[in-house]
């Protein structure tokens, strides 16, 4: 059995363990405000965005795109977003494995696909394992914008259009609620989905159609990379929140049982010594 120093020191520690987990939960759900409301922000944008490249392509038969058009596939592209800390339960693991166990099946070998990482443990898990791991980006902020990611946006997009690879998945942590985060795979490249929407508006313009293609479908990819980051970054504050506050709730609960042998362990103590007393007097008499 313990010592009461032992039970004494582990309920001090657990204590202090259960402060720092107490505190990065309120930090964690500080910051999922933001980050839910910049998501659901962004949303209208992509809505509208969508909606007018799908009228400029279904609108106009004539107009053609490398970016909608389907291509034979030599090469894939995985474009994944995790967080560059840990401390978040199942937020990393689960679109890791998941992600992992489909290369694993759709390849045979790493000549027929290429990783984009966006964050250091997604970045890390790929590298371990020897994946083809071709472009990373870490240290984005918790509320990242629009620039932070340009360079990487831009460089995947182009990575598309010169033929490096053939087609383009996106793979991210989906904001349901707090204690909901769905695992979502997204075909990102080429954009043969993007006419189905049922909204759509005629518009004239000035300059052609082609033209305006050639600018808007980049754009339009690009934003998609951004709506899945902040989708992805409210996640990842909202697994934190939970995983904080089960491991508070955690240490709560250790602090009680070990307070309770404590509690044992010190009245056996006191029980023990006046068995002691009382038998040194009644030697002594």
């Amino acid at each position: 059995m313990a010592s009461l120093r032992d039970i004494k020191s582990r309920i001090t520690s657990t204590k202090k363990t259960s402060q720092i987990t107490k505190a990065m939960e309120m930090v964690s759900a500080a910051k999922l405000n933001r980050a839910e409301t910049n998501a659901k922000s962004f949303v209208p944008y992509m809505e509208k965005i969508q909606e007018v490249v799908a009228s400029i392509a279904v609108g106009s038969k004539a107009v053609t795109h490398p970016m909608l058009i389907s291509r034979p596939v030599k090469k894939t592209g995985y474009l994944v977003i995790t967080s560059d800390r840990g401390l978040a339960g199942a937020y990393n693991s689960s679109i890791l494995r998941h992600v992992f166990q489909t290369i694993k099946q759709r390849h045979k070998s790493q000549d027929e696909y290429a990783i984009i990482a966006i964050g250091r443990v997604g970045r890390d898990f790929f590298k371990k394992r020897k994946m083809n791991v071709v472009l990373d980006i870490t240290g984005l902020p918790d509320q990242p914008s629009f620039a932070d990611i340009s360079n990487i946006t831009k460089t995947t997009v182009g990575m598309f259009s010169d033929g490096t690879f053939d087609e383009l998945y996106l793979y991210y942590n989906h904001y349901v609620s707090a204690i909901q985060q769905d695992v979502t795979e997204k075909k990102l490249l080429p954009l043969t989905d993007i006419a189905s929407s049922s909204k759509l508006t005629a518009y004239e313009f000035e300059p052609s159609a082609e033209e305006i293609l050639e600018v808007l479908l980049p754009q339009y990819a690009e934003s998609l990379i951004y709506g899945a980051l902040l989708d992805g970054k409210a996640s990842e504050h909202a697994a934190r929140m939970t995983a904080m506050k089960n491991a508070t709730d955690n240490a709560k609960e250790l602090i009680n049982t070990l307070s309770l042998q404590y509690n044992r362990a010190r009245q056996a103590a006191i029980t023990q010594e006046i068995t002691e007393i009382v038998g040194g007097a009644a030697a002594l008499e």
